[in-house]
């Protein structure tokens, strides 16, 4: 299995990585073994950074269009001849090789931004006059006081009814889809979801900053509530997963450079705290001479 970056494809001769080089990462993540090759998987993402641009525009489009016409061949089955400066194995460069892609899996991924408004153009006719119908969805997707969450299950819905037409509208042309039958629209990460990333996996966030604080024998402690508005403060930026990390640092940032040295044993997060409104808990060791003190006075 190969994962390839749709951003750095370019038509044959522009600079730039050919759509052979696809094939030819697959050939290199299989060790160079043509039987697993032709049967391996190839994942193409940010697919949707090679759509057409408007048809107003006299520039050749070589990283659009050009690309989607070039991947054709690739996804219907042919015979592709890896070039040899694509090969770094000194072994290979006698003899030419040729993939046959015809049982290569292809898996296309993409944010498509915007696409849920094609779709809802599409599923929603304005019309004007007395008798004209409004739709709830679209009456809360223009009212200022619907708030973010609220609109990304609005557009989830209008995702759920995506069609070849609404990818061809955003401007994947009509072959490369019908070489692609399966849509799969992925909906959007609510809180629950959020808070799963930042605590389930193996190396998650919440462990990893953790660990940084067992170093000098801290424990950090993060509440429900806390978790919840670690969540909800991702959403209200609409920076989904990858800002949940600019949220722990802005929270943790004081901490990190006040415990190392320090007499803190734990340090408790709360919704306060990230929030902005209170700093986190701390709790200090006892001092030795408290101890000794109070050891005295019970003898």
């Amino acid at each position: 299995m190969t994962i390839c970056d749709c951003t750095s494809l370019t038509q044959a001769g522009y600079v730039g990585e050919d759509v052979e080089s696809i094939v030819a990462k697959l050939l290199i993540a299989s060790d160079f073994n043509l039987e697993k090759c032709q049967k391996g998987i190839v994942f193409l993402d940010e697919v949707d950074k090679i759509s057409m641009r408007s048809k107003e525009t006299s520039v050749r489009d070589v990283s659009g269009e050009g690309v989607q016409q070039a991947l054709l061949k690739l996804l219907e089955g042919t015979l592709v001849t890896i070039p040899e400066r694509l090969i770094p194995s000194r072994k290979l460069r006698s003899d030419p090789v040729q993939v046959d892609t015809t049982n290569i899996l292809f898996i296309a991924s993409g944010a498509f931004g915007g696409i849920e408004k094609i779709v809802r153009s599409r599923k929603i006719k304005k019309t004007i006059g007395f008798g004209s119908v409004v739709s709830g969805d679209d009456a809360a997707l223009n009212d200022k006081k619907t708030s973010f969450q609220d609109q990304l299950k609005i557009n989830d819905k209008f995702l759920r009814d995506i069609d070849a037409e609404d990818l061809v509208n955003f401007g994947i042309i009509p072959e490369f889809v019908g070489r692609m039958p399966v849509a799969v629209p992925l909906m959007s990460l609510d809180r629950e979801a959020l808070v799963t990333i930042l605590t389930k996996p193996k190396n998650s966030i919440i462990a990893q900053y953790k660990y940084l604080l067992e170093l000098d024998e801290c424990t950090l402690t993060f509440t429900d509530d806390s978790l919840n508005a670690i969540a909800d403060l991702a959403i209200q930026k609409r920076t989904g997963a990858r800002g949940l990390r600019s949220i722990l640092e802005t929270t943790l940032t004081d901490i990190m450079f006040d415990v190392p040295g320090s007499d803190i044993c734990e340090v408790v997060v709360t919704r306060e705290s990230v929030e902005g409104q209170s700093p986190p808990i701390q709790k200090h060791r006892e001092k030795q001479s408290d101890v000794v003190s109070q050891q005295a006075v019970t003898v």
